[in-house]
C-alpha cells in the first residue's frame, strides 16, 4: 500500500519549500532597532562564522535565498549601527545613491557616488562589497537608505535578464527629479 503513494510524496515535496518573505524580515529587523537589540544587531554585523542572528535572517528567505536575506540583515544592521529608530528606506538603490553627497553635489553631480553606482551596476555578480560601501554612505550623509524591502527583491532578480536591475538602477540613478 505504501508503493501506491510513493509517486505522490515526490509530487508534493517540492511545494514543501518555504517561500521567501522580505517584508517579514525587514519587519523583524525594525523591532529590532525599535526594541533597542543592540546585541542581535551587532551580530548581524559580524563577518564571518555565521550566528543565531544570521540563521533568524536568513530564515525569512526560504531554502532557497537564506544567504542573500543574510547579507542584506547585515546591510540593515550597518545602516542603523548607534540609531534608535528603524528606517524603512525609500526608493531602489540607484535612487538613493542620487541622495549621496555633500555640498559640492550629490548624486551624478557628486564623482564619489557616480564612481560607487558604476562600480555596483557593472557588476555580474551581487556586488556586496559595494553595496555596503552605499548605505556606509548614506548613513555618514544621513540620507535614507534604499527601500530594504525592494533591495531584498531587487537583489533576488539580480541575474534575471529581463528584470535588469542594474540597468534600472543606473537610469533611476541618473533620471532627473520632474522624470522620476
Amino acid at each position: 500500500m505504501t508503493d501506491n503513494y510513493a509517486h505522490l510524496v515526490d509530487e508534493v515535496a517540492p511545494a514543501v519549500s518555504f517561500p521567501h518573505d522580505s517584508e517579514a524580515l525587514v519587519n523583524w529587523l525594525a523591532a529590532l532597532v525599535h526594541n533597542r537589540d543592540y546585541g542581535t544587531l551587532a551580530q548581524l554585523r559580524r563577518a564571518g562564522e555565521p550566528n543565531n542572528a544570521h540563521i533568524r535572517a536568513g530564515w525569512h528567505g526560504g531554502d532557497t535565498h537564506r544567504e542573500l536575506f543574510e547579507q542584506v540583515a547585515f546591510l540593515f544592521a550597518v545602516y542603523h549601527q548607534g540609531r534608535s529608530k528603524p528606517c524603512h528606506g525609500d526608493g531602489s538603490l540607484g535612487t538613493a545613491a542620487r541622495r549621496i553627497g555633500d555640498g559640492t553635489g550629490r548624486g551624478p553631480d557628486n564623482p564619489g557616488a557616480q564612481r560607487l553606482i558604476d562600480r555596483v551596476v557593472a557588476s555580474r555578480r551581487i556586488p556586496w562589497r559595494h553595496l555596503q560601501h552605499a548605505v556606509t554612505r548614506l548613513r555618514t550623509c544621513e540620507q535614507a537608505p534604499p527601500s530594504w524591502v525592494d533591495l531584498t527583491e531587487d537583489l533576488i532578480r539580480w541575474h534575471d535578464r529581463k528584470a535588469r536591475i542594474a540597468y534600472r538602477w543606473s537610469v533611476e540613478f541618473h533620471s532627473t527629479a520632474k522624470r522620476r
